[in-house]
């Protein structure tokens, strides 16, 4: 997952992306860039900063000052494959034709090897990194030359642009790409699973119009949400503010990705028509039907979360139960991902140097933990342990997502299959791995819908991780070895592949 924002003002953006990168830090802390266009009267001349790092550290006031013009766009990454230590594998990306195209891509393509040799056999095109962002960026700077060959740019050409990359490409995509001298393009996949809202401000210098993948990063801005980049749809937004919108694709459908509701988005964010929020309560009230199906409500003294994004959810828990919610952990914001410690020993010292137990609260009590979800299960392992040092007599652990059994291919960094703690096991094998004394994971279905419940326009959701149902219906085996490959390569210090969602509750807000 990445975050991703683009803006066409009438005053310097340089300030105003910075701003809606650190509201979209939480999707990506490995590297930031920002490019904008201008002050040249045909705005054509690009400049760009870009490192690894989070949003505070990547942009200096140096930086900012290097950084003139009414339009840009800007990215957090999170990288899925290539090369997570590359800085030339930071976004955005740049061609210099046609046009000059700058482009920042939140997603996976699952069709990137095969564009790669179609790229430079058919296309003459030549790429110089793993990315498959690099790889988006050229077929869209191929289909844009073919579409306006001869003839001057308008809307019409750039939909017609999208329409030949809708064709080409498979996966999940949500875009954000820069044309030099004509404004800024947005476009969705055909299936919404990456998302990716439209937002629109009128200030003292005149009117604003933002793309951006969350609604919070319009909200903090000054912006209001007009409404999401539906499925398959195309945004252009000419130099002058003026929005030209159209559907691109054939048989398009709104599918999001079950994940931004669990974990990955803020809460207070707005993703197609559904508040974050009351998802996540919502999976709590279905959880809690769960933990009470299993096991008898006496036997819980306290309900506690473990931080942040489980939060939600346990309150909801608490509430159906009638039991206490208590705060059990108190985070630590200051220590380095657990994810890029050197070995798996650091890894586990790392989740007690971010989170400390509150003795009180787990002292001769029985708690239930609740954690949005469980991946690999060493984390939940060594929280399960902590609490059992700090008093508790009795430790049950339920998750508001259903199992994870199956690796993710649209953008999320999943584990492979051997490294996923539900794969292949049982729940009761599950719960003998982490140590509790009960497991009670939410329902697949249940889940599914009591999020579709809160906007009746959704076909489905994109839950592969826990269905093994991929919606793009393109996936195969062969795929699997071939994804697994272009993992990010990010080696331990013992030689062991780095899981970059580690430690899920983790994510920096």
């Amino acid at each position: 997952m990445c975050g991703i924002v683009g803006v066409i003002s009438n005053a310097p953006v340089n300030q105003l992306i910075y701003d809606a990168l650190l509201l979209l830090q939480h999707r990506g802390q490995d590297a930031a860039g920002i490019v904008t266009a201008g002050p040249d009267a045909n705005g054509t001349k690009f400049f760009m900063h870009k490192a690894r790092g989070m949003v505070r550290d990547v942009f200096r006031t140096r930086n900012m000052r290097a950084l003139p013009g009414t339009v840009g766009l800007g990215q957090v990454r999170y990288p899925t494959a290539g090369n997570a230590y590359s800085e030339e594998e930071a976004q955005p990306f740049y061609v210099n034709a046609p046009f000059g195209l700058v482009l920042v891509h939140n997603g996976n393509l699952t069709n990137a090897h095969a564009l790669k040799r179609e790229l430079f056999a058919v296309d003459r095109r030549h790429l110089n990194t793993e990315s498959d962002t690099e790889v988006l960026l050229n077929v869209v700077a191929h289909e844009l030359e073919q579409a306006a060959r001869d003839l001057p740019l308008t809307a019409n050409e750039v939909f017609k642009a999208v329409g030949a990359v809708h064709r080409r490409i498979r996966g999940s995509y949500a875009v954000v790409c820069l044309i030099a001298g004509h404004g800024v393009l947005a476009f969705r996949d055909p299936y919404g699973i990456r998302p990716l809202c439209l937002g629109e401000a009128d200030g003292p210098d005149g009117r604003s119009v933002m793309v951006a993948s969350e609604s919070v990063a319009l909200e903090g801005t000054g912006h209001r949400l007009v409404r999401d980049v539906l499925p398959g749809e195309a945004v252009f937004i000419d130099l002058d503010g003026r929005v030209h919108a159209r559907q691109c694709a054939s048989n398009a459908s709104l599918h999001p990705c079950a994940f931004e509701y669990v974990y990955l988005a803020r809460p207070d964010s707005v993703i197609d028509g559904i508040s974050v929020y009351q998802a996540r309560l919502n999976m709590g009230e279905t959880l809690a039907q769960r933990i009470v199906s299993t096991m008898p409500p006496s036997e819980i003294d306290v309900v506690i979360p473990i931080p942040e994004s489980s939060r939600p959810s346990a309150m909801q828990v608490a509430q159906k139960l009638g039991k206490p919610y208590r705060e059990g952990f108190v985070k630590n914001r200051y220590v380095g991902r657990t994810f890029i410690m050197p070995g798996q020993g650091m890894r586990k010292k790392s989740v007690r140097q971010k989170l400390n137990a509150i003795n009180a609260e787990f002292r001769d009590r029985n708690v239930l933990l609740v954690d949005d979800s469980i991946v690999r299960g060493t984390t939940s392992k060594e929280i399960v342990q902590m609490a059992r040092e700090a008093g508790a007599r009795k430790v049950y652990m339920a998750s508001a997502a259903p199992p994870v059994r199956f690796p993710n291919v649209y953008g999320i960094d999943m584990p492979t299959k051997g490294e996923l703690i539900a794969h292949d096991r049982s729940i009761e094998e599950i719960r003998q791995f982490i140590g509790a004394d009960a497991l009670i994971y939410q329902d697949v279905d249940a889940m599914k819908r009591v999020i579709r419940a809160l906007n009746p326009r959704l076909a489905g959701l994109e839950a592969s991780c826990f269905d093994g149902c991929y919606v793009t219906g393109d996936v195969t085996a062969e795929d699997f070895e071939m994804l697994a490959a272009q993992r990010p390569l990010q080696l331990e210090e013992d030689g062991e592949l780095a899981s970059r969602l580690a430690l899920q509750s983790e994510t920096e807000s």
